[in-house]
């Protein structure tokens, strides 16, 4: 989980220190003082049984957004997968390089290598707030994929739909600034998929995720070991300024 807005003027950066530390306490905190606790500690772990089940079902290249501490990016380098991770933390973004992922200092709204291209693209760990517009976010991601590219989303626990305004905080003297946040359940980010086909939900780990796919495409996302790695499945390199090589 990233994108987070400047912040406090004391210069406390809470999740930079959480990700240095390697786990928390972190938490979203609203302004009414609820507490929303992040999973530093799997984050900033290697890959786990239920996020390598995720990453069978990645399709051609792969760009993660938001990829925090790069454990999925990591994860598909070491496959051999064609994988780009992107977030506005400089120290999520060192973190990846040192896993030995490539990653790029840069918000999902940004200009991105590659765009129109990807075969997939992944908002994991509660990435479907970026932004607190999830109408918003799902249009970028559709412009980021290539015709029939597959969104694969990490959707909260429950049937929630709430946009808010939150900040970062350890609960002790770091806090960041307010930004803009949603947390979405399943229900809601289909509701918001228009334009979408929907390709598959599941649930594993106390973890839910949907897939979805451009329209231009009709097939449903395909089941583990169904798209292994080879190398016409591989996403060709588009252009000159794609940072990612081809394996």
């Amino acid at each position: 989980m990233t994108t987070w807005a400047p912040l406090a003027r004391t210069g406390a950066d809470p999740y930079a220190a959480a990700l240095r530390a390697g786990h928390g306490p972190l938490f979203l905190r609203r302004a009414d003082g609820w507490l929303l606790p992040l999973e530093v500690e799997r984050w900033c772990a290697r890959a786990d049984p239920v996020d390598r089940a995720v990453l069978d079902r990645c399709e051609g290249a792969v760009l993660d957004v938001g990829c925090g501490p790069g454990r999925l990016v990591a994860e598909l380098a070491a496959r051999g997968r064609t994988v780009l991770g992107v977030d506005v933390s400089t120290a999520a973004v060192d973190h990846t390089v040192r896993l030995g992922g490539q990653a790029l200092c840069r918000s999902v709204f940004e200009p991105l290598p590659g765009a129109g291209r990807w075969g997939t693209v992944l908002l994991m760990d509660g990435n479907v707030g970026i932004g607190g517009d999830p109408g918003l976010l799902l249009d970028r991601v559709g412009q980021l994929l290539a015709p029939g590219g597959l969104l694969i989303a990490e959707t909260a626990p429950v049937d929630v739909d709430e946009r808010v305004h939150v900040h970062l905080t350890d609960t002790r003297e770091a806090v960041g600034e307010p930004f803009l946040w949603a947390r979405l359940g399943t229900p809601a980010l289909l509701r918001y998929a228009r334009g979408w086909t929907p390709a598959g939900q599941w649930a594993a780990g106390g973890r839910r995720f949907v897939a979805l796919r451009t329209r231009s495409a009709s097939s449903s996302a395909e089941p583990p070991k169904s798209t292994a790695v080879i190398s016409s499945q591989r996403a060709a390199k588009p252009s000159g300024d794609w940072p990612v090589a081809d394996r």
